[in-house]
């Protein structure tokens, strides 16, 4: 995958009453090893339930973290409420949200990888965007995917050469079982990785809220990012120069 400039990628919908555009926040290409097919699906950045141009007022009461993902056949809507929500995933034909949307996915026109911890951190402290490639694979299923984002947060120590990415929201598939609709398996989770050879995710699911700390009783529950998992990967960090 050639990264993509993810300041210059945007996603447009085609519906005459609200030609909706989104900024690309990352993509995910899934790969069945088995028969050969791909398929990519490109997230876009989150935003709040509105009353789309109305003349006062322009957000819900009851509001909700309004997320979508776009698959080549089937589509993502993600609608996170304060409450435990039954419709927080709602999967629908991609060709229904806003009649379709355009693409216009920009391929960086000039990048390098950075294979070292020093380049990454010379790139990190030159301000130069960065833009990271997970790769993981599942050996029982022979699923694999690219997950690709842009870094928006980079720690980096100088005494020791040493950098941590932690970046998200990105569309993270479950590859541990194989699906008559991989959309099926795709959830929201934040990733890091400090190493080219793993990433740790943790994943939003619904999670107790407690009384009293971590260990009081669970009085209610919401989505939240909870899960935490450690996977097998290989990391790849590119600097886009032009």
């Amino acid at each position: 995958m050639q990264p993509l400039d993810y300041g210059r990628s945007f996603l447009i919908g085609t519906a005459p009453e609200n030609e909706v555009r989104f900024w690309v926040e990352s993509r995910t290409r899934i790969v069945d090893e088995r028969t050969g097919v791909e398929e990519e699906y490109v997230q876009a950045a989150s935003c709040k339930s509105e009353d789309t141009f109305a003349a006062a007022h322009l957000f819900y009461d009851d509001n909700y973290d309004f997320l979508p993902i776009f698959g080549p056949q089937w589509g993502i809507v993600f609608r996170r409420r304060a409450w435990l929500n039954p419709n927080y995933k709602s999967i629908v034909p991609a060709a229904s949200l806003w009649d379709g949307m355009k693409h216009r996915l920009v391929e960086a026109a000039d990048c390098r990888e950075l294979t070292t911890n020093a380049e990454v951190l010379d790139a990190t402290r030159a301000f130069l965007p960065l833009v990271a490639q997970t790769e993981v694979r599942n050996e029982t299923t022979a699923l694999r995917a690219v997950i690709e984002y842009p870094v928006k947060t980079m720690n980096t120590r100088r005494r020791d050469c040493i950098y941590q990415v932690d970046t998200g929201p990105v569309a993270f598939p479950d590859l541990t079982v194989r699906r008559d609709r991989a959309v099926d398996g795709i959830s929201l989770a934040f990733v890091a990785f400090n190493a080219p050879h793993f990433a740790d995710f943790v994943v939003e699911e619904p999670t107790p809220i407690r009384s009293g700390g971590a260990e009081g009783e669970a009085v209610a529950a919401v989505y939240h990012y909870s899960r935490l998992l450690s996977l097998p990967a290989r990391n790849r960090l590119f600097a886009v120069t032009a």
